[in-house]
């Protein structure tokens, strides 16, 4: 669940009242075949502006941070675990916390990397459609909701699984989190 500040209340009542200024001077307006496609293009033009500046407002004030993330992998069953913890470092209350993670193939690690094993195109149909060992995908990503309904301040601890590629060379993990 998503929870309005003060600030998303301030915004969508300007927005609401710029609304009711537009449909006030359609209604105005002398042609009656206007009204109607003036309300809707108000509509649509107050619906876009609200849609942006509740998604500015969400970036702004709802952040958290990731601390004391470890990862190790599980051989029995190749999979990789991470353990960490997530606070809400703003000062509203945040209602889910999403973290994207991508493990992916480095392939700057290679001392005698040459021009062709940077790009390598595959363009044919039976390259698409077979199940060569290096054919695979260079990289896993997966999102992975972390926590839900963090107060101001406050911290979770968050564990995920996931299945690891054993197939990936010196690979580097990336993690990406998004509050909402």
């Amino acid at each position: 669940m998503t929870y309005l500040t003060i600030w998303h209340k301030v915004a969508l009542a300007v927005l609401g009242g710029i609304f009711l200024i537009f449909v006030i001077l359609s209604l105005l307006q002398k042609d009656k075949k206007l009204i109607l496609p003036m309300i809707f293009s108000s509509f649509l033009i107050v619906s876009m502006m609200a849609f942006f500046t509740l998604f500015a407002l969400d970036k702004y004030t709802k952040k958290a941070k990731i601390l004391n993330i470890k990862h190790r992998r599980v051989l029995l069953n190749e999979s990789i675990v991470f353990l960490g913890k997530v606070q809400n470092i703003g000062n509203y209350k945040i209602g889910e916390c999403t973290l994207n993670i991508k493990i992916a193939s480095n392939p700057m690690s290679g001392k005698n990397l040459s021009g062709s094993a940077m790009f390598n195109p595959k363009s044919t149909i039976p390259e698409f459609f077979s199940n060569k060992e290096e054919n695979k995908k260079n990289f896993v990503e997966k999102d992975f909701v972390i926590a839900k309904d963090i107060s101001a301040h406050q911290t979770k601890s968050f564990y995920i699984s996931m299945r690891y590629p054993s197939y990936l060379k010196n690979p580097y993990i990336r993690y990406k989190l998004s509050c909402h």
